[in-house]
C-alpha cells in the first residue's frame, strides 16, 4: 500500500481510496444516538471504493437499521491536483483506473468522465452534501446518491454548480437554501469532519467506525463482503435483530428508486445472471427504466 499515494488510485483489493501521507487509527470514540449502534461513515462523493459498498450499506439498513444508526462523514478525497505519483498525475490517468474498479466491484463506473469533464476537486461536492444535510439528513443521504450516479454513470462534473443544483432539485431540497450554506456555513462543517477523520486516523475510504453505548468499538477499513458489516454489528449488540423485508423487485424499488444488478442481486438473494434477467424483464414491462454505461447498467423506477 505504501506506493498509493494519489487519492484516486484506489486498491480494489484491499477496497479502499487511500489518503496521501496518513496513517490508520487504533481507537474508535463515536458519541452513540438513539439507537443501539451508532456508525460513523467515512466518505467521499467521488470515491470508486464508496460506489463499491453501495450494495452492501443498503443491505445493512434493510436488515438492521432499526439497531443502526449511519452518519455520513465527508473526508476530503481529492483537495486538487497536485499530486503527481502512482501513476496518477492529471485527470486523464484516472479514466481507465476507474473502468478497471467497476469490473473489480461490478458497479457501473464510466471513467470517461476524466476525459470529457473532470473534476479539479472533490471538496465543493463534499461541501454541498454538508449544506444537504443542514436541510434534511434523509435528503441529504439521497443527494449523495444522486451525485454518484451523475459522476459514475452520466459523467457529469459535479464540482460544478449547475450538476450539484440538478441532484438537489430531484431529492427535494431547497436550491437556493443549499447554495447559501455551500457560500456559508457547510464549508466550517466540512472542515469539522476532516479534523475528526485525522482525529481517529481516517486513512481512506470508505471507513465505517462502529460503537455501542458501552463505549465499544469496530472498524471496518474498506469495501468488504456483507458479513464484515453484519460481524461489527453483532459484536457490540449480540441481541440485534435481523428484518425480515420484502425482496421483490416492487418492495425493493419502493425504498431505492434506483439499483445496479450487484444491488439487486444483493438485495433480493438473486443470483448475479438472474438479477440482471429479472431486471430487464421489468424494463420490458414499462415497469423500470434502464440507464446503459459502458461498463454496467443501472435501473430505475418509472
Amino acid at each position: 500500500m505504501e506506493e498509493l499515494k494519489n487519492p484516486l488510485l484506489c486498491d480494489p483489493a484491499e477496497g479502499i481510496c487511500a489518503i496521501p501521507d496518513s496513517t490508520t487509527g487504533t481507537t474508535v470514540s463515536v458519541q452513540t444516538a438513539d439507537k443501539p449502534i451508532k456508525v460513523l461513515y467515512f466518505t467521499d462523493p467521488i470515491c470508486s471504493s464508496c460506489w463499491g459498498i453501495e450494495p452492501q450499506l443498503r443491505k445493512l439498513k434493510l436488515e438492521y437499521g432499526n439497531s443502526v444508526e449511519i452518519e455520513y462523514r465527508m473526508g476530503g478525497l481529492l483537495p486538487d491536483w497536485s499530486y503527481n505519483s502512482g501513476g496518477i498525475s492529471k485527470p486523464s490517468d484516472v479514466a481507465h483506473h476507474w473502468d478497471e474498479v467497476s469490473v473489480h466491484y461490478d458497479m457501473p463506473i464510466d471513467g470517461d468522465v476524466w476525459l470529457e469533464d473532470p473534476l479539479a476537486s472533490s471538496y465543493p461536492p463534499s461541501i454541498a452534501f454538508k449544506a444537504a444535510q443542514m436541510q434534511d439528513k434523509a435528503k441529504a443521504v439521497l443527494f449523495l446518491r444522486e451525485l454518484r450516479e451523475l459522476v459514475f454513470l452520466k459523467k457529469k462534473n459535479i464540482a460544478k454548480w449547475e450538476n450539484m443544483a440538478l441532484a438537489a432539485r430531484k431529492v427535494g431540497l431547497n436550491v437556493d437554501q443549499l447554495k447559501a450554506d455551500v457560500d456559508g456555513k457547510a464549508k466550517t462543517a466540512f472542515e469539522d469532519d476532516l479534523k475528526l477523520a485525522r482525529s481517529m486516523g481516517v486513512r481512506g475510504f470508505p471507513t465505517l467506525f462502529f460503537a455501542n453505548n458501552q463505549g465499544n468499538g469496530e472498524v471496518v477499513y474498506g469495501t468488504k463482503p456483507y458479513s464484515f458489516y453484519e460481524v461489527a454489528v453483532l459484536k457490540l449488540h449480540g441481541n440485534a435483530t435481523k428484518k425480515e423485508y420484502g425482496k421483490d423487485p416492487q418492495s425493493l424499488f419502493s425504498v431505492y428508486r434506483s439499483l445496479t444488478a450487484k444491488e439487486y442481486g444483493e438485495l433480493s438473494g438473486t443470483p448475479r445472471a438472474t438479477a440482471e434477467a429479472q431486471l430487464d424483464e421489468l424494463t420490458a414491462q414499462g415497469y423500470l427504466e434502464k440507464l446503459t454505461t459502458k461498463n454496467g447498467s443501472i435501473w430505475t423506477k418509472k
